[in-house]
């Protein structure tokens, strides 16, 4: 790949800004904002599973801020595709372990600047658009069933924007059996490219026409992105809207004392984990911005109404806040050392606060403590295992309790069905529990089986199901009625077709007859 000259060496700058919206709850949305690398992961799968999957994944991509400096376009490639699959695998172990979390997931859509080429790894169907020459372009293709539809020629772009499935996504990061390798393409970059990554609570609402003139006229990045979204909400978007916008500038004195610099911007769910992400990347990081405005749509006071609140009032946004990593907090006293809980405080006689092992008072302490948690221990595990053995013995009372209840009320039914290939009245319901059945023959009739049409067959086989054995005698009677008249009028067909065929042969006979006698009598006549 091509690489900018030291001379003419590119630099990001980038912003991202990020909103629960008018109807979520919280917001399963994360991005990051670097120097080096801007990122927005889309969660799904509930209200825990979604922040959580879109924040390991953001932690996973973080790296790669402070691990793409050497300049190496495919190692950084190659490196992007494993974190996000790396990603992947830890969503999948974190909803194994935590069953609350079983089939969360998330999009992702990242781009590194690295030796004058962006790099993008891409899956879901978050979006990264280009605006290059003032011309905007879309550069991921959606993993999702109506991108599948409008590939295929069969919807429209206007017939997705409304489709009832355009929320199926078919590729995605997550506890899912899918594939979990990113789409990666490389790109030279230069001078004013503008990116702009975002969710589909955005891309979703907004024509592409849109953002080009947004991105195209608003120069100020926070301000493209705060406009953005407030339109976003404006709109009527229902989902988490999130931006992300970086920008390319030229710096051209690379070894520059000023070089540009920015502190990476953490948005969405990922911001609650900021302390993590500063120690990945090594340096400070800090939350985005929150959106000045754009709440007061329709839609939003709305959704105020129906969860009691005022629809005026506008929202308390959190404030900003930056992480430092964690040598700069140790060096600050802001790391606290964890309790363990393994050594008490002891106040001895003479007013002094001890925790020292080594004092005899402590020690004691210590020692007490330990025979005290050996006791809960002991305690919980017997109270445990009497709790288990009652719900098992409930279980098992209530399971048996099912049984005989059911079995007492299949005994109330009848039904008619096969027995042996002859029509009989069983007494219960065709069916069983645990191998047992629930029914027995208590009448059999002399009609077989094989005697009956299929239709009369097939219903035998699923049983004729009778809330008496009155009902289900009756109905016996009624089957060999039918089936008696069914054979009467069988043999009277017989009848007249054996009739018939002897009427022919008579009739062939007396003919056979006729023509001999006018045979002879000609013979006569000749003579």
């Amino acid at each position: 790949m091509p690489t900018s000259t030291a001379s003419q060496q590119l630099f990001m700058y980038s912003t991202v800004v990020s909103d629960v919206g008018t109807v979520r709850s919280n917001n399963q949305d994360s991005a990051f904002a670097g120097e080096h690398l801007i990122a927005i992961c889309d969660g799904m799968g509930g209200h825990a599973g979604g922040d959580t999957a879109s924040t390991i994944a953001i932690r996973s991509l973080a790296h790669i801020e402070q691990d793409n400096v050497d300049g190496d376009v495919q190692v950084v490639s190659h490196m992007m595709a494993t974190s996000v699959m790396a990603a992947h695998d830890a969503i999948v172990g974190k909803a194994k372990r935590e069953r609350r979390l079983a089939g969360m997931g998330t999009t992702v859509t990242s781009v590194a600047l690295v030796a004058g080429c962006w790099v993008l790894a891409h899956i879901g169907d978050s979006r990264a658009y280009l605006l290059h020459d003032g011309h905007l372009v879309r550069m991921t293709s959606d993993h999702s069933y109506v991108q599948h539809l409008i590939d295929t020629g069969r919807i429209s772009e206007a017939e997705a924007r409304n489709h009832p499935q355009r929320n199926v996504v078919m590729r995605v990061l997550g506890d899912f059996d899918i594939d979990s390798r990113p789409d990666i393409a490389i790109r030279k970059a230069h001078p004013s490219d503008r990116w702009l990554l975002c969710s589909d609570g955005l891309c979703g609402v907004l024509e592409d026409s849109t953002l080009e003139e947004v991105l195209s006229t608003c120069a100020d990045q926070e301000e493209c992105a705060q406009r953005l979204v407030s339109m976003a909400l404006r709109a009527g978007s229902t989902d988490n809207v999130t931006a992300v916008i970086a920008d390319a500038t030229l710096a051209l004195d690379a070894d520059a004392f000023d070089l540009p610099h920015q502190t990476p911007l953490i948005g969405g769910a990922a911001s609650a984990s900021l302390e993590t992400i500063a120690d990945i990347v090594n340096e400070p990081v800090a939350s985005a911005p929150p959106l000045r405005e754009g709440k007061q749509s329709p839609a939003a006071r709305a959704a105020a109404l129906r969860s009691g609140k005022d629809p005026n009032e506008e929202p308390k946004q959190p404030e900003q806040r930056v992480a430092q990593p964690s040598s700069v907090r140790e060096d600050n006293g802001d790391r606290v050392n964890t309790d363990t809980g393994e050594i008490p405080i002891v106040q001895k006689r003479n007013g002094r606060i001890s925790a020292d092992p080594n004092d005899p008072e402590v020690a004691k302490a210590i020692r007490n403590e330990h025979i005290e948690e050996r006791k809960t221990k002991r305690s919980r595990k017997f109270r445990n295992r009497i709790i288990t053995i009652l719900i098992i013995i409930l279980v098992l009372l209530g399971v048996a309790g099912v049984g005989v209840g059911t079995y007492r009320w299949s005994q109330t039914k009848y039904y008619i069905g096969d027995n042996n290939g002859k029509v009989a009245i069983f007494q219960g319901v065709p069916t069983s529990i645990f191998g047992a059945k629930l029914s027995h023959a208590v009448t059999d009739t002399n009609m077989k089986t094989s005697d009956l049409p299929p239709s009369w067959r097939e219903q035998l086989d699923q049983g004729i199901s009778f809330d008496t054995y009155g009902e289900a005698k009756s109905h016996t009677r009624l089957i060999k009625k039918q089936l008696n008249d069914a054979k009467r009028k069988q043999e009277a067909r017989q009848q007249e077709k054996a009739e018939a065929e002897q009427k022919a042969k008579d009739e062939a006979a007396k003919k056979a007859a006729d023509q001999a006698v006018q045979t002879n009598k000609s013979g006569g006549d000749k003579s």
